[in-house]
């Protein structure tokens, strides 16, 4: 399903009544909704033979549309199953996590463990996926809106230099973070609301890298950084890179965006 042109504000503005024509067609008894996401509503649920699921729509923009392949293709390994899928509709109905706390919740360094687990069982054969080279004229786009000029030259020149020479390209997640793993039954946590793309394996860990709420602070940063690398065997100067360029890209009118283009300064005064 291909962006629909439907704003934003306009897609919110309909997505509980969205929400409740996929519910009745599934059969699902709706509760209590969660806190609303950015791009996303999401709805505790029952099924018909009562057991508790989650139903979210969300706004058909690119980097949701393979939320369902990429569950597909995890199948439940360290991240929610995916029961049923409407693609008209951007609707997924997914396994409940039950308590549900955020893996941020768990403390720093436990919270960096249970990541470094996660990684490597999350990166699958990318066959199938959107390629970063696919997503590279949008990244150019958002740079060109960057509100610092400094941070958006970096950004760019590592775009240039990491996209044509990555290494072996798999599944990567580029919104894996500490409160996008919840606690779980099934397994102790479980990864939600990826955005995949087929990129080398650096890539991944940028979103941990820059994650504020697992420690802000240049030595939280920086630790993260080589722990992540030394422990997955990664190369130190490609995440850097990726994680650089990734959040410059990425940052635009979110609470959120000020720690992370901090966090990228530390980086740069690493480089």
């Amino acid at each position: 399903m291909a962006d629909t042109g439907l704003t934003l504000a306009d897609w919110r503005a309909g997505a509980p009544e969205l929400a409740e024509n996929v519910a009745e067609d599934w059969g699902l008894r709706l509760g209590e909704e969660y806190p609303p996401g950015v791009c996303g509503h999401v709805v505790r649920a029952q099924l018909p033979d009562g057991a508790p699921a989650v139903l979210k729509v969300y706004w058909p923009h690119r980097e949701s549309l393979q939320e369902a392949d990429a569950l597909e293709r995890w199948n439940g390994e360290g991240a929610v199953r995916l029961l049923a899928h409407d693609a008209e509709r951007s609707a997924l109905l997914l396994e409940r996590c039950e308590p549900g706390a955020f893996l941020s919740s768990a403390g720093h360094e436990t919270a960096l463990d249970v990541l470094v687990g996660l990684l490597p069982r999350l990166w699958k054969g990318p066959e199938g996926f959107a390629t970063i080279e696919d997503e590279v004229p949008y990244l150019l786009e958002d740079l060109e809106t960057a509100r610092h000029p400094c941070l958006k030259d970096a950004a760019l020149t590592y775009l240039r230099e990491l996209v044509p020479t990555q290494g072996e390209r798999v599944l990567v997640n580029e919104d894996l973070h500490g409160e996008n793993v919840l606690a779980a039954e099934r397994e102790p946590w479980l990864a939600i609301d990826p955005k995949p793309i087929a990129a080398e394996r650096e890539l991944g860990v940028a979103s941990i890298v820059r994650s504020n709420e697992l420690g802000h602070s240049k030595r939280d940063v920086l630790y993260r950084l080589d722990r992540l690398c030394s422990e997955l065997r990664l190369d130190r100067e490609r995440a850097l890179g990726w994680t650089v360029a990734h959040t410059v890209a990425w940052s635009g009118a979110h609470d959120y965006d000020d720690p992370h283009l901090q966090a990228v300064r530390w980086l740069l005064e690493d480089a």
